[in-house]
């Protein structure tokens, strides 16, 4: 944790805030922080500074924050990625909350196991944490959105067109003959398909609806793999 990340539920006052759970069992016995240390903070949606530690006991701990710096900018980058397995699923949207995405859209394909979609991870309050562990890694705090959609053609034909609009799409495919573009400085889609990638109907569909095709190289890599390396080759390691 990098930065402990605030919501209004924190604040006990105008300029204090009681940390408990997860994030005061890390300031407590990772950290070993003691009466007038000082840590990283951020407010959701909001600006970021310190918080010194100004009481602790053995469930809460209170400290006095000073926010006086913005958080990093968003990368302007719209992923539209199909649903992975759960057990990598948790790690990929960490992974994407912390390179700065704010929009996610998890999207059906063929080769999505219905059963992916019933993983718990799927829920509001897991969505949440799993983002928030990704803002926290980056000291960010904006928020990132996630849209849930279980069938690609309606949100293909329907949707994405919309989205392509503001932010011009690529589908990662290997096999395809233009390289992905480097050193992007304007808004773009990125769609990224499952294990064992979009099948020729929906790489179609994706090119139908305005994405071009784009690949790699000649290595196949899993989507927790993929997704960093695409997002990194396009916007230059995410200093955008």
């Amino acid at each position: 944790m990098n930065l402990a990340l605030l919501t209004e539920a924190d604040f006990i006052g105008p300029d204090r805030v009681q940390l408990t759970g997860r994030r005061f069992d890390h300031l407590a016995t990772i950290l070993g922080s003691e009466v007038g240390d000082q840590v990283p903070v951020g407010v959701e949606n909001g600006d970021i500074g310190t918080g010194t530690l100004i009481q602790r006991d053995a469930e809460a701990a209170e400290l006095a924050i000073t926010l006086d710096q913005s958080p990093p900018e968003p990368l302007p980058l719209t992923l539209v990625l199909a649903m992975p397995r759960p057990k990598m699923f948790r790690r990929v949207l960490q992974t994407v909350a912390a390179l700065g995405v704010k929009e996610i859209w998890l999207i059906n394909a063929y080769k999505v196991e219905k059963s992916f979609w019933q993983t718990p991870w799927l829920g509001p309050d897991a969505l949440r944490e799993n983002l928030t562990l990704g803002l926290e890694q980056a000291r960010d705090t904006r928020m990132p959105q996630v849209h849930i959609r279980q069938r690609f053609k309606p949100f293909v034909e329907d949707e994405l067109p919309a989205l392509l609009a503001q932010r011009p799409g690529l589908v990662a495919h290997p096999g395809t003959d233009q390289p992905c573009p480097s050193h992007l400085s304007s808004p773009a889609t990125l769609c990224i398909g499952p294990e064992g990638g979009f099948i020729p109907y929906e790489v179609d569909k994706l090119v139908a609806a305005g994405c071009q095709s784009v690949h790699l190289g000649r290595r196949i890599l899993r989507v927790e793999t993929a997704v960093p390396v695409l997002i990194g080759r396009l916007y230059d390691g995410c200093g955008y």
